[in-house]
């Protein structure tokens, strides 16, 4: 069984849901979401429905919210891929944390590690050893120097560039 739960029928979800069909790895996906008809219901039946779906992921924007909901996916025994467009380009040095979103265009360099439940937009440059932390969404257009470290929960704007000062994220905008 290769079933996908998505939890959030809105925007992200639409998102991860093409990038789930690029990867040509799911039989079925469907949503949870509490106020989208397209759902199969909510997103706390995820628990009655670990036997449908043996993977789920989470497409809320909220990056407090994402790693909540990806950590009691976990403890109700889903596995939790990262979603990666088939094309974006990802060295096979990279490491990629569970219930990370890659769109496409994005380029993932040597060494980089995104952690748990990231969203890497479309168009995104993560340059060589860089690290993005956990809950992270780097958008459209931005790049991420080369070794630089993005805080946790931290959410750039479009076309930014992301460096690391004193051990601190800054954003630069061009």
């Amino acid at each position: 069984m290769k079933n996908l739960l998505i939890l959030g029928a809105g925007q992200y979800g639409m998102v991860a849901k093409e990038i789930a069909e690029s990867m040509h790895r799911f039989d079925h996906i469907d949503f949870l979401d509490d106020s989208n008809p397209i759902a199969v219901g909510k997103l706390g039946d995820s628990g009655k429905l670990s036997k449908e779906y043996d993977s789920a992921v989470v497409a809320i924007g909220n990056s407090d919210l994402r790693l909540k909901l990806i950590n009691e996916l976990c403890d109700q025994g889903y596995s939790i891929p990262s979603l990666i467009h088939e094309k974006a380009y990802v060295s096979p040095s990279a490491k990629i944390g569970m219930g990370s979103f890659i769109e496409p265009m994005a380029v993932i360099h040597t060494e980089v590690v995104v952690e748990t439940g990231c969203i890497i937009s479309a168009g995104v440059i993560l340059n060589h050893n860089s690290t993005i932390h956990k809950g992270c969404h780097i958008n459209c257009g931005s790049v991420v120097k080369a070794r630089a470290e993005i805080e946790a929960n931290t959410r750039t704007g479009y076309n930014e560039i992301c460096d690391t000062k004193q051990g601190h994220s800054i954003l630069v905008a061009v």
